[in-house]
């Protein structure tokens, strides 16, 4: 069990755990997980860790096939710019390590945000809390329990 599952399970979230063999090699952690588990790349989605001006940290969830855009996201959270965030600062306020972030369970409760691409799918994958570990839910309940926004933040 990861800190995701464990929330997931103490919260009476409906979700589905999918596990697949991790290769150290994959160039990319979420492409990885949609081939393996043989799902588009459109519904299966990465978790990024950007830092605003003020140096918050902010929680992005976008599509595994696309990008983050920075911009967009310094507007959806109201600041004046946002930078990636230096991956030991990610992997100490979220519990995790990088390639198994998960935007459920993280140490601090940080402001998040889910790519509005999310909404029209009866569900998503985003990773469980480890390398090799998906949780499948409904994107509203994703967004229930981190207390999310929706917004236009990837990029194709």
């Amino acid at each position: 069990m990861t800190p995701a599952l464990d929330l997931l399970k103490k919260n009476r979230v409906e979700h589905r755990v999918h596990s697949y063999e991790h290769d150290p090699k994959a160039a990319s952690y979420g492409l990885e997980a949609a081939e393996k588990l043989g799902l588009e790349t459109a519904r299966v989605f990465k978790t990024l860790l950007a830092c605003s001006e003020r140096g918050e940290l902010l929680v992005a969830v976008v599509p595994v096939a696309g990008t983050l855009d920075l911009k967009a996201l310094a507007l959806a959270a109201g600041v004046k710019k946002a930078e990636m965030a230096d991956p030991a600062a990610a992997q100490r306020a979220t519990g995790y390590l990088l390639g198994g972030i998960s935007p459920l369970g993280q140490k601090k409760r940080l402001r998040t945000f889910i790519d509005q691409s999310a909404q029209p799918f009866d569900t998503i994958f985003v990773s469980a809390g480890r390398r090799g570990l998906e949780v499948e839910l409904a994107a509203a309940a994703l967004a229930a329990q981190t207390a999310a926004s929706f917004a236009a933040i990837g990029r194709a």
